[in-house]
């Protein structure tokens, strides 16, 4: 599924016009992505919890060259799924 199918989705499930559907998850997505960005997270009950995982700097080699590189340290998003959607899915 992708963004467009989700909002056909969201459309057809709320009877909302396709727009104001669009618009929504936008709003949802940019929401997320604020409070992720500002170190927080965000936990809707059922579906699970977004949040962010810090990764240490490493050292790596390049396939190529077999040169020895680092990798920075860097934040990235992380979901966990709540107890319903595991359910939901498992069955």
């Amino acid at each position: 599924m992708n963004k467009q199918d989700l909002v056909n989705q969201v459309a057809t499930l709320s009877g909302l016009p396709k727009v104001s559907s669009e618009k929504a998850i936008n709003a949802t997505i940019k929401a997320i992505t604020k409070a992720l960005s500002k170190g927080g997270e965000v936990r809707l009950v059922g579906f699970g919890t977004f949040c962010t995982a810090k990764r240490s700097a490493t050292k790596g080699r390049n396939p190529r060259t077999g040169a020895e590189i680092k990798i920075p340290a860097k934040t990235l998003p992380k979901f966990r799924a709540g107890k319903q959607l595991k359910e939901a899915v498992h069955k």
